[in-house]
């Protein structure tokens, strides 16, 4: 029988390849996965804010069809109307379709509370016109932010080709030279951020947070499940 543990909808807001495989790959067997797309394909603050209304249309689709918790991912929507507007979604969401909900940045922003963050250090792939927007979200959630930095310069549709290698390096130097914190958040789903998070982790003492562990992290809690992952950081190998 398939999808005998959950079923999950899942809302990604590219078409670019990674984050999902990582997602299903991640999560424990027994769990089945419905992907739908919303389309993002510019990354412009423009486009985000058209993509809430996107999304909508593929909560309702993904209620029709019976699945047990719906996942949006992709934070920038949210985080560019801040903090209060995440409940505000969510709670209109499940109200209007009949179906759990959780946001991108509810399962980060949980996932670091978990963790008992207070004083965290963001690496994004994003410019500077939308890196303070995403500081002053997780101020406003309580959290101390000694930085939130783009550090790559490569188009939006490339992010995938990033190396591992690369994002180490950008997380480090930032990160020492903020004067460190416990926690590094890698923002975005786009690039594959998780081969860096155990050698950050061992290297700096601090915790790694990106999309995709907070995702399945958050996901298992929701579904009434704990089978921790070894391998991709702290939240998923002690899931808190």
């Amino acid at each position: 029988m398939y999808a005998w543990r959950g079923l999950v909808g899942l809302v990604k807001p590219t078409y670019r390849a990674g984050s999902l495989e990582r997602f299903i790959r991640l999560m424990p067997d027994g769990v089945g996965v419905i992907p739908r797309y919303v389309g993002v394909s510019a990354g412009t603050e423009r486009e985000f804010q058209e993509a809430l209304a996107v999304a909508e249309e593929r909560v309702a689709e993904l209620a029709k069809l019976k699945v047990d918790l719906v996942v949006i991912q992709g934070v920038p929507p949210i985080m560019l109307r801040g903090y209060n507007f995440d409940a505000e979604i969510r709670k209109s969401l499940e109200a209007k379709y009949g179906v759990s909900v959780l946001t991108a940045t509810q399962t980060q922003v949980e996932a670091l509370r978990a963790l008992k963050i207070k004083r965290l250090v963001g690496i994004t792939y994003f410019k500077d016109d939308l890196n303070p927007k995403f500081g002053k979200f997780f101020e406003d959630g309580g959290f101390e932010v000694a930085a939130m930095t783009g550090c790559v310069n490569v188009p939006f549709s490339d992010l995938g080709k990033i190396p591992a290698e690369e994002i180490y390096t950008q997380a480090k130097r930032v990160f020492l030279k903020v004067g460190g914190g416990d926690c590094i958040y890698l923002l975005g789903a786009g690039w594959d951020c998780l081969p860096a998070i155990e050698p950050l982790e061992r290297d700096l003492g601090a915790a790694v947070v990106t999309n995709v562990t907070a995702d399945v992290w958050a996901t298992q809690k929701h579904l009434h499940m704990r089978e921790p992952v070894k391998g991709f950081g702290r939240l998923l190998a002690e899931m808190p």
